[in-house]
């Protein structure tokens, strides 16, 4: 219980007028002076919400006329290194008295049948997490033999705790806590014997886990939010459990979203988590899902409740930047002129793969690596049949023209876009070619197949140099 204590103010909006208000009277001993703070979890974070003097007798009372979201809450230690667990749903006016020498035990409620339980779980876990962890201690130089009957009794302890958590289900379907045990429910997955052919079938396992990876948690219910196990159940499923391709991505999003749509609070919860998970994405390739979030639940208003109009401009900004550049469609072509003035486009730019570079000549980053980005072309892609073209993005005609003979970018097609080309282009009503490559820095690489596909974007020239260089040797394979 003693952990660093983050604590968050709460951001506007989040509690919603409650009638009847809460009142909750704490003894914390054995603290006796300062205050006391009330918090609550939300998804990952903790939110502070009140504070209560300390009198002499280590008591204070959290009160307030609004009533509380059901959740998780946390009566915080006046130095904000550790707190004590309550639950906070129907019951908001109760007591409790612990002592810090001993939290679980010492634990007691009045007023909280709710609280009561959860109080009776916690000693239960205690207990044998305690006998469990004996256990792991005598692993240590005992036998074969003795590992495997130790390795029994941990087993049946684990088996305990879990029929303790079905029969709390079975007793009181409605308690908050039975909401969490089915968040923390893992599915199990039938014997060999039961698997097709009858044997065991990593795929039909891995199938069968992901279909009841979700069974019994309900994706309305809001106080799920304010517990510390729904986000990290969140976050495992859509970083572990789901294949990392765009389409699987965007068929899990969707699923989630449709279960949460009908509650305001989860559906936000759940929408905004997925947008910052995939805005910018750890891999290549998975802002798809961003831009189809964008297009499915931004563009048609579901959002607009709750979005600050910074907030709204920067979704769109971002969505519009990335619907025109997704890997596996086509590049958005665009007009420009080449070092002789002469007036080309991207589909005119022929090769077995071109690799564009947006550049900057005045870029501190673009004169390091454009360089070194020449010398592989130089020394490997040329003779590959790769195409470089490179695009000045910002910095002057005249810097663009002394870098490049300063530098021998020889074998290059330089190009770059006049005032008047980009203005005549919004006047059309065509996105510049930042928007049209999400170009919001510099140097940036695309690369794309000679039918002007795109196959990977935004890598380094070295990241880059591998991808070809595999795509090479599967090509001598086949």
């Amino acid at each position: 219980m003693r952990r660093n204590l983050f604590i968050f103010f709460l951001f506007s909006g989040l509690m919603q007028a409650r009638s009847q208000g809460y009142e909750i009277k704490v003894t914390l001993k054995p603290f006796t002076k300062g205050y006391l703070y009330l918090a609550h979890h939300f998804g990952a974070k903790q939110f502070l919400i009140d504070s209560a003097e300390l009198n002499s007798n280590s008591e204070a009372t959290f009160r307030g006329k609004e009533k509380l979201f059901g959740g998780v809450y946390m009566i915080v230690y006046p130095q904000k290194n550790g707190w004590v667990e309550c639950l906070v749903d129907k019951e908001q006016k109760f007591s409790m008295s612990t002592d810090t020498a001993n939290l679980i035990g010492a634990t007691r409620f009045q007023g909280s049948p709710d609280n009561e339980l959860f109080s009776e779980y916690q000693k239960k876990a205690q207990t044998v997490g305690m006998q469990i962890g004996e256990i792991r201690q005598k692993m240590a130089g005992a036998s074969p033999a003795e590992q495997k009957e130790l390795n029994d009794k941990a087993a049946a302890l684990g088996r305990d705790i879990q029929k303790y958590r079905e029969d709390f289900l079975k007793n009181h379907p409605d308690h908050l806590l039975s909401a969490i045990f089915k968040v923390l429910r893992e599915p199990e997955i039938p014997p060999a014997a039961q698997h097709p052919g009858g044997k065991y079938d990593s795929s039909y396992a891995y199938q069968y886990y992901k279909k009841h990876y979700w069974d019994g948690v309900s994706f309305t219910d809001e106080r799920l939010l304010r517990t510390p196990v729904f986000q990290p159940k969140f976050d495992r499923y859509f970083a572990e459990v789901i294949s990392p391709a765009p389409d699987s991505l965007i068929k899990a999003a969707d699923f989630v979203l449709d279960a949460s749509k009908s509650n305001a609070e989860m559906f936000k919860f759940c929408l905004s988590t997925l947008t910052d998970k995939y805005v910018n994405p750890t891999y290549m390739g998975q802002d798809a899902v961003f831009v189809h979030l964008f297009q499915k639940y931004y563009l048609t208003g579901m959002a607009d409740s709750w979005m600050t109009d910074k907030y709204k401009k920067f979704i769109h900004d971002r969505g519009y930047s990335l619907m025109g550049n997704i890997i596996g469609n086509k590049g958005a072509d665009f007009e420009f002129l080449d070092t002789s003035g002469k007036k080309k486009n991207l589909y005119s730019v022929t090769g077995k793969y071109t690799v564009i570079c947006f550049w900057d000549p005045t870029c501190g980053h673009c004169k390091e690596e454009v360089p070194r980005l020449d010398s592989i072309f130089q020394s490997t892609w040329k003779k590959q049949g790769i195409t470089l073209l490179g695009v000045m993005t910002d910095g002057g005609k005249e810097a663009w023209i002394k870098f490049i003979r300063e530098h021998n970018l020889k074998d290059w097609v330089h190009v770059y876009q006049t005032k008047e080309m980009r203005d005549a282009d919004y006047a059309k009503g065509k996105p510049g070619i930042r928007q049209l490559y999400d170009v919001y820095q510099t140097p940036m690489l695309y690369l794309l197949d000679k039918d002007k596909n795109i196959i990977a974007k935004k890598l380094s020239y070295q990241q880059l140099g591998e991808l070809l260089q595999v795509k090479a040797q599967t090509a001598a394979v086949n």
